[in-house]
């Protein structure tokens, strides 16, 4: 009697690939990754308008990001980065400091790329994988000393919170303690930043389902259909931060003069990163101008107040060291600041006009 027939190698599949068809598999679906980002990217429209900014309910689409840096012409435009203080959280897209600084200069001449509530760790991250757009041209970054006046705010607590844009912190190294991301998520961040397919994918989630993933959705929606969220319509870059803040001057708001416990500048993360998203824009042959503030020194204690200039020194030797052109902001009126590092539409005015007024800024401008 014939002996059982022997089985091949992984019989239970279905089909089996050869190598020649294995590339062939490969080569289709890179094509495909990369080109449907590239052809979505021509059919939904960015809303850029004057005094444009990423809009607030995409804060964390990086994607989209990439997408606005990649907008301004190939003129003088000059990108202003940094957080919720250059985005402008308390005022509108038209009452922002590239917006008074492009009434002051006569024209579109600033271009808004400030993205809420992202710190310098962040703030590095994003510059290094989403940002390679703005190689060789003008930046202002702003520095908010906010990050560093707090061993939390700093990202050096030992106990683990959470913080905004984690996916954009290193996963790995240098080591951050209060972040305690299981490692196939801190791999998936480390994917997600590298592969354009990615971020894409997740726009899609930010921009029409809400921030879920497509499971998660239609989970919590059984009988909608996911696709007919997807509009092509993007939220509006005047759109107010939800809930919306209070505008107001900070002692209205009852805010109470603080002590905060800043960290030694020297041993800061936050200042770390934020020298190395400057080297970043300067490797990338970018012209650099850092604006340092304008902090709301008038809710300070004086044990507090004293410690705060201690570390505007070290930020400013660092920065006349390395022969970066900079302005220490000057403080301004307290009724012009909404709490601690954001100013009222008359504060940016103000700060506007004293940024103008510098002849370095000026010079870096021509």
């Amino acid at each position: 009697m014939p002996g059982p027939a022997t089985q091949p190698p992984f019989a239970a599949h279905a089909v089996q690939l050869s190598a020649w068809q294995w590339l062939i598999v490969s080569a289709v679906v890179l094509v495909v990754t990369t080109a449907v980002p590239a052809v979505w990217s021509r059919m939904e429209p960015l809303p850029v308008v004057t005094n444009t900014r990423v809009p607030f309910r995409l804060g964390d689409d990086y994607w989209i990001f990439a997408r606005y840096a990649r907008q301004p012409s190939e003129g003088d435009q000059t990108i202003v980065l940094g957080d919720s203080v250059i985005w402008g959280h308390y005022v509108s897209k038209d009452e922002t400091l590239s917006a008074h600084l492009n009434q002051l200069s006569g024209g579109d001449n600033f271009y808004n790329l400030g993205i809420d509530g992202i710190h310098p760790a962040a703030l590095a991250g994003l510059v290094d994988c989403y940002g390679q757009a703005i190689a060789r041209r003008r930046v202002v970054i702003h520095c908010n000393p906010l990050w560093m006046s707090s061993p939390q705010h700093d990202l050096t607590s030992e106990k683990e919170f959470a913080f905004n844009h984690p996916s954009l912190v290193p996963q790995f190294f240098p080591r951050i303690r209060c972040y305690r991301e299981p490692l196939s998520d801190r791999l998936g961040n480390v994917v997600g930043r590298n592969v354009t397919f990615m971020s894409w994918a997740r726009h899609l989630q930010i921009a029409y389902l809400g921030g879920t993933d497509w499971a998660t959705w239609t989970l919590e929606h059984p009988r909608e259909n996911p696709l007919r969220n997807v509009t092509r319509v993007l939220p509006s870059p005047d759109e107010p931060p939800s809930p919306v803040p209070t505008a107001e001057p900070w002692m209205k708001q009852g805010i109470k003069p603080a002590n905060l416990r800043w960290v030694d500048f020297t041993a800061s993360l936050q200042w770390e990163s934020f020298r190395r998203a400057v080297e970043l824009l300067r490797n990338r042959k970018n012209r650099v101008f850092v604006v340092v503030g304008p902090f709301n020194e008038h809710m300070l204690l004086p044990a507090s107040a004293a410690a705060y200039q201690s570390g505007k020194q070290v930020v400013a030797q660092w920065l006349s060291e390395q022969g970066i052109p900079h302005r220490m902001a000057t403080v301004l009126p307290s009724d012009t600041y909404a709490d601690a590092s954001h100013p009222l539409d008359s504060g940016y005015q103000l700060w506007a006009e004293q940024l103008w007024a510098d002849e370095a800024f000026r010079q870096f401008l021509r």
